[in-house]
């Protein structure tokens, strides 16, 4: 109808976000992977100039400057994650285009996978239920782990919403904790390091939950795993842009650190062929929030920031970058 808004959602069509945004707006669907093809082209060519908002599902790296600009209207653009690096922001804070994303939902389900990641690299559950599966077990006992959560500190990387979900958790099991971030966090009791490297050689373990972006690419570079040293375990949960994996593979292979556990990657979902080659290392598909759950949830947050916009009311979740209402440019 005339009086709807039309809306275009590119990357997974995720049936939830569909049926929610099919009656009140003229919705309009690119599916993942096709934004560069014909059919997308074609599509963009005849309603991009009267799409005044967007959804994002799923689709890393899309929202790049050159597709933005292929919608004049566009007004507000709801992505579904609590990382927004597939956005170009600055782009849309400038041309007064609102971001939402869809944090605080996914807190806790990420913080349990970061934990299970952590259990899973230090007491090596995952290898333990492939040596039971392989029949070895008949012939022996699994060699015992020679880390434990014991005798370990942790250091987060990044102490927002799902970092202090992740921390309240290690002090459960009686784990030390500090933090790295570019500020110190007010009312936080644990110890802050203004640099990483810092607190690298006071720890023995890091779990990176910061965002991904230029300012977070390989944060944890050859000098921050030499200092981490050969007790070391990395859990990164974060984006696979903030480790080097170069660096993390060499020091992997020539015992730099003990350990690694990963659950996100820099081409998903294409990994490393050294990583899967190795035994003292964790690998999870990017298990992060991925639960019927929470990926409602989410989904959920997508459709009602663009209901909130569509109603003139205020957006649930829009990024810090790009406020609502949009700000005049300078």
């Amino acid at each position: 109808m005339a009086d709807k808004a039309d809306v275009v959602l590119i990357g997974v069509p995720k049936k939830l976000i569909v049926d929610a945004l099919s009656g009140p707006f003229n919705l309009h669907v690119l599916p993942k992977g096709s934004e560069k093809s014909g059919d997308a082209e074609a599509i963009i060519a005849r309603i991009g100039g009267n799409v005044r908002a967007a959804a994002v599902t799923g689709a890393p790296d899309v929202m790049r400057t050159d597709l933005i600009a292929r919608f004049p209207k566009l007004e507000i653009i709801s992505s579904f994650g609590v990382g927004y690096d597939n956005v170009d922001f600055k782009y849309a804070a400038d041309n007064r285009i609102v971001v939402c994303n869809t944090p605080d939902v996914l807190n806790e389900e990420v913080a349990d996978t970061a934990l299970g990641l952590l259990l899973c690299t230090v007491r090596e559950f995952p290898q333990a239920a492939s040596f039971l599966r392989a029949g070895k077990w008949l012939q022996g006992q699994y060699p015992l782990p020679r880390a434990t959560l014991r005798d370990r500190s942790v250091g987060m990387v990044g102490l927002g919403r799902i970092g202090r979900a992740i921390a309240r958790r290690l002090e459960g099991f009686g784990v030390p904790v500090s933090y790295h971030s570019r500020n110190p966090q007010p009312g936080v009791a644990y110890k802050y390091y203004a640099k990483l490297v810092d607190m690298a050689r006071d720890v023995d373990t890091l779990i990176l939950i910061t965002p991904g972006g230029p300012s977070t690419k390989h944060m944890v570079n050859t000098e921050v795993l030499q200092a981490l040293g050969p007790r070391g375990i990395v859990i990164n949960m974060s984006r696979g842009t903030v480790v080097d994996d170069a660096a993390l593979i060499k020091a992997l292979k020539e015992k730099t650190i003990y350990s690694a556990g990963l659950d996100v990657f820099v081409d998903e979902p294409r990994v490393p062929q050294e990583y899967m080659e190795m035994d003292n290392i964790v690998l999870f598909p990017h298990l992060g929030s991925a639960t019927v759950f929470t990926r409602q949830k989410m989904e959920q947050l997508v459709v009602d920031n663009l209901l909130a916009w569509a109603a003139g009311k205020p957006l649930l979740s829009p990024i810090p970058e790009t406020p609502w209402p949009p700000q005049k440019r300078a």
